[in-house]
């Protein structure tokens, strides 16, 4: 292919050059004609329907419009979404698909960080790091040296509930630390949990034996609450519960009562609802430690994303597959 396929920035205008910095920018029109002065951020605007009307690839992101038949519609030469984010869930209807437009995601670059946060967040909650911090904060006197029992990450059990990406690659990280994982998925069988190097155990059994509990899983109406009160009862006193996921996947008002009683920890990234309520009683439990959504790609990571929707439009422009393809059936079961 010659010339480069005709582009056009579907996202909120504001992200564009978080991530497309200008290194990577560049590469992005080394195999693409795109303007990154022109944001579709509505796709009923005048000038946007022009450039619909010629755009081969749409280079989407957070807060790109809804790609309904309508909107699809107004782009007859569109063969191509390349996603500079995670799940494509939001603005992707199945008609994209029945119209044989590929569509692919920056996701697994996405991972990268919440793996990375998730690792962190388990060892420190190993150690006992939050609850010490909240402990000397509020003595002011440091109490003194010697053996605190019952903490560290020789051989600590962690479950990670969900294959995803992010807890494929949370396993990945896990594997040079002296811990002991292991996995519920109903999605994975015993030959691929013995390819990735741990116990696959049903849910329950998985809440029973761990220490450190991380939540991966999509949402769906079936994992809506999946940890909810009787699983939470089914996990041992001291445990600590993490999720960087989705808010809904956790019963937030049976977790609240288990805090309250001071028997688990939790450590959440997301929450349900999103942001939380100013009167929640999340923001003052001390078993709580609440971060703003932030595990995802923030500040420099965003340019990865960028760098992946490059990759995948040189891919395009040679005729070579795309690397990170997402296809309809899929997204039954995963985010």
């Amino acid at each position: 292919m010659s010339e480069r396929p005709q582009a056009l920035f579907a996202m909120s205008a504001e992200n564009v050059p978080h991530v497309f910095p200008p290194e990577v920018l560049a590469r992005l029109t080394e195999s693409v004609d795109i303007d990154p002065g022109l944001v579709a951020e509505d796709l009923t605007d005048p000038r946007i329907l022009e450039a619909l009307a010629r755009t081969e690839i749409l280079i989407t992101g957070w807060g790109c419009p809804r790609l309904d038949a309508r909107a699809l519609d107004a782009a007859p030469r569109l063969r191509a979404v390349l996603h500079s984010a995670g799940s494509v869930k939001g603005f992707a209807t199945p008609e994209v698909w029945r119209r044989g437009i590929a569509v692919s995601s920056a996701a697994a670059a996405n991972a990268l960080p919440v793996a990375e946060y998730t690792l962190a967040m388990i060892l420190l909650a190993g150690k006992d790091v939050l609850a010490a911090r909240d402990r000397l904060r509020a003595d002011r006197a440091f109490p003194g040296w010697g053996i605190v029992p019952g903490i560290g990450n020789h051989g600590r059990r962690v479950g990670v509930v969900g294959a995803s990406r992010i807890g494929r690659r949370v396993l990945e990280l896990l594997r040079p630390f002296d811990l002991r994982p292991a996995l519920t998925d109903p999605y994975v069988d015993d030959q691929e949990a013995v390819a990735l190097g741990v116990p696959l155990l049903p849910l329950d059994d998985l809440l029973r034996s761990c220490d450190i509990v991380t939540v991966h899983a999509p949402e769906t109406p079936e994992t809506r609450h999946l940890i909810g009160r009787r699983e939470l009862a089914l996990m041992p006193d001291g445990a600590v519960l993490i999720n960087t996921a989705r808010g809904g996947l956790v019963d937030h008002d049976a977790l609240v009562d288990e805090l309250r009683t001071g028997r688990l920890t939790a450590i959440l990234d997301v929450t349900d609802p999103e942001p939380l309520p100013a009167d929640s009683p999340l923001y003052d439990l001390p078993g709580a430690f609440i971060t703003p959504h932030l595990a995802g790609s923030q500040g420099n990571e965003l340019a990865r994303l960028g760098a992946t929707v490059a990759e995948e439009a040189e891919r395009l422009r040679t005729g070579a597959p795309l690397a990170h393809a997402i296809d309809r059936a899929s997204l039954e079961h995963t985010a």
